[in-house]
Formats: C-alpha cells, structure tokens, sequence
C-alpha cells in the first residue's frame, strides 16, 4: 500500500459534537466545523483535526510555497514594510532578445513592496526557516 499526504485549504471553528453518544466521555465529543471549498460541511475530532490542519496565520515556509503554487498571495508577520506579499508569476508569452531567439520564460516569485513596485523575490535563510507566513486576502 501507498503512502499519502494531502493539502486542503479549509475553513474551520471550534465545535462540539452534540449527537447523544453515551458511550463516548464529553471530552472526545470536542472538535471542529470543517467548511470546504465547495461548500460541503463536517466535523472531526479535535486530535485528528489538529493532526492534519495548521491555521494558515502560522505557517512554514513549505506551506507558503505550496500555497504560493496554487494561486494564493503570501507574506510574513516579520517583515517591516506595510501591504508586501509574495506571489507566483506566470509569463504567458516569450521574450524576444537582441540575438533574434525567442527563449520561453519561467514561473518565478515575485514581490509586491511597500512602495507598490513588483520585483523578483529571492528568500533569505531568516525567510525560509520563519514560521510565520500567513495568506493575504
């Protein structure tokens, strides 16, 4: 058998379980409202929850990356400048250069700064060993 990992950005709350289970104590009946994408509704106990989600306002930078290529813009809690996030940037066309080659271009990350310039972004060691990427709206 395969072994798996999978990623799904969800909505959650905390919420207890009020279905009458007599034979489970109270404390295991504690949990999460799990809101999907498509709008579907769930609820999962609060150890496995926690096992398998991480709130989106503390993460690694190997979730910023994944987010990253699924579409979403990210930044960190510690960086100085105000309204700055990173973002994946996808050429659609190729670039023609003085040798008369047309050379297709690369998806690469760029920077929103604070004074509203876009940039290539490169990550510093501070950067990738942080733990506090979080989504921007």
């Amino acid at each position: 058998m395969k072994t798996y990992i999978g990623t799904k950005l969800i909505k959650a709350e905390p919420a207890y379980q009020e279905i009458d289970l007599k034979h489970i104590p109270a404390k295991a009946r504690n949990g999460y409202r799990v809101v999907y994408p498509d709008g579907y509704e769930s609820w999962s106990p609060k150890d496995v929850f926690e096992k398998a989600y991480r709130p989106t306002d503390c993460m690694g930078f190997e979730g910023a990356i994944n987010l990253l290529k699924k579409g979403y813009k990210v930044a960190r809690k510690g960086w100085n400048g105000k309204g700055m996030w990173l973002c994946l940037y996808c050429p659609i066309d190729n670039m023609d250069f003085t040798d008369g080659k047309s050379y297709k271009q690369a998806h690469y990350i760029v920077m929103k700064t604070a004074d509203d310039k876009i940039v290539p972004w490169l990550a510093s060691q501070s950067d990738m060993l942080s733990e506090d990427w979080h989504i921007v709206e």
